[in-house]
């Protein structure tokens, strides 16, 4: 489960990476765009968080952030991913968290379920960025799931 994981949440670093050096690249200003991917980088940090049992981080989910800040952000929420799974046993996996969400009401679900989600989530909003560049005229990427399997395994070039 661990490597796989890992592959999953290299595979999040690598997509999240794409969508940040091409805003960069292409300079874009588009407030909903940029709030989309500062929510991406917001929602990363807040759930690392919680299940390390660390407080939460100074972030706001829908907190329009400098390209530097996401950056940052970004740098953070991917060694930090990567670390903890790293470094986790198996059965941390498992491991039921109860927290309270961001509006202030409790839940609980096994640390797999977040794992899973916080890369879907970032998958799903992804795609709204990916409309909305395409949309502003501004030239999307790809990040999905097989083209990184392809790009790693040397069927197309980056």
């Amino acid at each position: 489960m661990k490597e796989y994981l890992l592959k999953l949440y290299d595979y999040n670093t690598w997509a999240n990476m794409r969508v940040l050096e091409a805003l960069t690249r292409q300079q874009c200003s588009d407030a909903k765009i940029l709030t989309l991917f500062s929510h991406i980088m917001a929602a990363q940090l807040l759930w690392l968080h919680r299940v390390q049992g660390w407080p939460p981080p100074d972030v706001e989910l829908w907190k329009q952030y400098s390209m530097e800040e996401l950056q940052v952000m970004h740098a953070k929420g991917a060694e930090g991913w990567q670390r903890y799974i790293a470094g986790a046993e198996e059965k941390e996996f498992y491991r039921t968290l109860k927290y309270t969400n961001y509006s202030g009401q409790p839940f609980e679900n096994r640390v797999l379920e977040i794992l899973a989600h916080t890369v879907n989530h970032a998958t799903y909003h992804r795609g709204q960025i990916a409309l909305r560049m395409r949309e502003q005229g501004y030239e999307p990427v790809n990040t999905d799931l097989i083209t990184y399997e392809r790009i790693m395994t040397g069927q197309l070039k980056p």
